[in-house]
């Protein structure tokens, strides 16, 4: 359910100096039990699935063919 700095660290791929960086610049929500930070797990799950989502829009919308212009005709 929590996850400490190392764990946050690691499931993000990202350095611990990083993730101790975010939580103080309260860009991550964090409790502090008096040793340590602890991270509430389920807020990275639903903002990975709303990151994976859009990264799937993108691709659907990067990967559709560019329709022919019907005014640009090479006339001579």
């Amino acid at each position: 359910m929590y996850l400490t700095v190392k764990e946050t660290a690691q499931y993000l791929s990202l350095p611990e100096q990083q993730v101790v960086s975010l939580v103080r610049q309260n860009r991550i929500r964090a409790i502090h039990d008096g040793e340590q930070y602890l991270i509430y797990k389920e807020q990275f799950n639903a903002h990975l699935k709303q990151v994976e989502k859009y990264k799937k829009l993108i691709e659907e919308v990067l990967s559709e063919p560019i329709p022919e212009d019907i005014d640009v005709k090479d006339e001579d």
